[in-house]
C-alpha cells in the first residue's frame, strides 16, 4: 500500500509524534492507522526506557488555580530548550488541570503517562518531579507568584480574623510582596519557632567551633555564639527576615504585619508556603 503524505500528516496530527516515525509506523502496519498508533505507542515506550536515566536540571514550574484550590507542579526536563518549547509549558498545564479535576494527592499513573507521551515526540527525559495543592478558606487568601518563566513559584496563604480585608487592595499588595520575598529569600521555615531544635543544635555547634580560639571569656564567647544564631534564623526565617519592598525602616516581615494590622484594625498573618525552583530541590 503507498504511503501518501496526508496519510503521514493525519497521523502526525493525531499523535503528535515525528514525520519519519509516522511514515515507518505506516509502512510496518500497511496503513493501517488503529495499527500504526499501537506502533508509535510501542516506539515511544521504547524511547521513555531509553532516556529514563537521563538527568533532568531543568524544567517549569507552573501555577493552576480552580475556585479555592491552588496546585504547583515541577517538571522537570534535560535542557532549557525544551523548558521554553510550548508543548512542555502545555503539558505542565495539562498536568496541573490533571491533578485539580482528579482530585490527586500524589504523583498516580496518568500523570507519569502524560509526561511519557511527550517524551516520546521530544526524545528527551521528562518527570513530574512534585507538586504542591493548596486550598483558601473562607478567612483565607492565597498569593502566587511565578518568576522567570517558570524558574521559582511561590504559594503564600494568609489568614485574617475578617474576610473583608482580604479583598482591599492594600492587602493585596502586600500579600503580593510577601510572595515576591519568598521566592527572592527562600526561607526555609515560616518561623523560628518552627525550626527542629535538632538543627539549632547544629548551628551552635558549628558556631561555637568558630569562636573557640578568641581571647575572651566564655560567657562573652556564648553570647557572640547566640548572636550568630540570631542572626541565622533571622536569614531562614520568613517572619523574622528583613522585608524587601517599600521598607525604608527595616522592619522584619512580622512587625510589618503588626504594623499592618494595627493601621487597618484587622489581624492577618502567613499561615504557610511552598516555594519551587524547577529542576532543584527546594
Amino acid at each position: 500500500m503507498e504511503i501518501t503524505l496526508a496519510m503521514i500528516k493525519e497521523l502526525r496530527e493525531s499523535t503528535h509524534a515525528g514525520v519519519m516515525d509516522c511514515k515507518k509506523a505506516l509502512l510496518q502496519s500497511n496503513g493501517d492507522f488503529a495499527a500504526a498508533e499501537k506502533v508509535l505507542k510501542e516506539m515511544g515506550l521504547a524511547a521513555v526506557a531509553k532516556r529514563v536515566d537521563r538527568s533532568t536540571n531543568e524544567g517549569r514550574v507552573t501555577i493552576l488555580q480552580k475556585d479555592n484550590k491552588f496546585v504547583m507542579v515541577d517538571i522537570t526536563c534535560e535542557t532549557d530548550f525544551v523548558a521554553k518549547n510550548n508543548e512542555f509549558i502545555n503539558l505542565g498545564k495539562n498536568v496541573a488541570e490533571k491533578i485539580l479535576s482528579e482530585g490527586y494527592t500524589q504523583i498516580e499513573q496518568p500523570l507519569v503517562e502524560m509526561v511519557n507521551g511527550l517524551i516520546a515526540t521530544i526524545n528527551e527525559n521528562m518527570k513530574v518531579k512534585r507538586f504542591a495543592l493548596m486550598e483558601c478558606g473562607p478567612n483565607q487568601y492565597v498569593a502566587t507568584y511565578i518568576h522567570g518563566e517558570g524558574k521559582i513559584g511561590v504559594l503564600i496563604r494568609f489568614n485574617a480574623d475578617d474576610p473583608k480585608i482580604l479583598s482591599d487592595e492594600a492587602f493585596k499588595d502586600f500579600a503580593f510582596k510577601c510572595a515576591l520575598q519568598v521566592c527572592a529569600q527562600d526561607p526555609m521555615y515560616l518561623d523560628g519557632k518552627d525550626v527542629p531544635k535538632d538543627y539549632c543544635d547544629e548551628q551552635l555547634g558549628i558556631f561555637r567551633k568558630q569562636v573557640e580560639s578568641l581571647d575572651k571569656p566564655e560567657n562573652v564567647k556564648e553570647g557572640i555564639v547566640r548572636g550568630k544564631l540570631s542572626k541565622h534564623l533571622g536569614e531562614i526565617c520568613l517572619n523574622q527576615q528583613v522585608f524587601d519592598f517599600d521598607n525604608p525602616d527595616g522592619l522584619t516581615v512580622e512587625k510589618l504585619f503588626a504594623k499592618f494590622n494595627k493601621d487597618h484594625g484587622c489581624k492577618t498573618s502567613i499561615e504557610s508556603f511552598v516555594r519551587y525552583r524547577a529542576g532543584g530541590n527546594d
